[in-house]
């Protein structure tokens, strides 16, 4: 079979288009293998300085973020890393996808991020992380995974930026129709003031596997209640 020069350089660029433009899945659903608490591809390799990669928040219900860490600390937000803040898609949504773009902007070394939604499982625990660019052999992209698996603790829900170490986006998630909420960070007057997401709440959630029961003090959701009025909040 022949092929014209022309449909050739149109399949070209469109394969270069792909790998400049990579989209993952934020969240799966209880029909994805490996369950709800995924990206979907959770690891992208060859990954260049200046391409964007697209996140699109897919999880029907879900809540849901991106947020970078590392890879001894996986469950942990990065102090002055990437965080697209948490995104809430209710049950009832049937055509809104936000998205986020993510910009790589040193792609010399492995980037690791994660999910930080800590109900009604912790989602890191439960193997919702990701990584860019990581290493064929020693520190792997399984090795990460079985870090965050192994997780001890409550992992942490500070409030991270648009401009991380190695990547930045210019702007967050969006659009927000269909009931979608966007949760960034809280102004509070207390010291101890922490980003809540909807899902996180006073009383002890009990999550699968090795995840355990979550409860956030008492002070952190009267931080949180300034802000989380009404509308529906999932907890997956």
């Amino acid at each position: 079979m022949r092929f014209s020069p022309g449909l050739l350089a149109l399949s070209a660029a469109t394969l270069v288009l792909a790998q400049q433009n990579p989209l993952v899945l934020v969240g799966g659903d209880p029909t994805n293998p490996n369950g709800i608490y995924q990206f979907i591809p959770p690891v992208l390799n060859n990954i260049t300085n200046g391409t964007t990669i697209t996140f699109r928040f897919t999880g029907a219900p879900g809540n849901h973020s991106v947020t970078q860490s590392t890879f001894l600390d996986p469950c942990n937000p990065l102090a002055g890393g990437f965080d697209s803040g948490w995104v809430n898609i209710p049950t009832n949504n049937a055509s809104t996808s936000p998205e986020w773009n993510l910009t790589i902007t040193n792609a010399t070394g492995p980037i690791w991020f994660f999910c930080k939604q800590l109900v009604p499982a912790i989602h890191c625990v439960s193997g919702m992380v990701g990584a860019i660019n990581p290493p064929q052999s020693g520190n792997t992209f399984s090795a990460f995974q079985s870090n965050a698996q192994n997780f001890q603790g409550q992992p942490g829900v500070q409030e991270g930026s648009l401009v991380g170490a190695e990547a930045s986006a210019s702007a967050g998630p969006g659009p927000s129709g269909s009931g979608v909420t966007f949760y960034t960070a809280l102004a509070s007057a207390t010291a101890q003031a922490t980003a809540i997401g909807p899902g996180i709440n006073a009383n002890p959630s009990s999550g699968g596997g090795s995840s355990g029961a979550v409860a956030v003090t008492a002070n952190l959701l009267m931080a949180a209640l300034g802000v989380i009025l009404g509308g529906s909040l999932c907890l997956v």
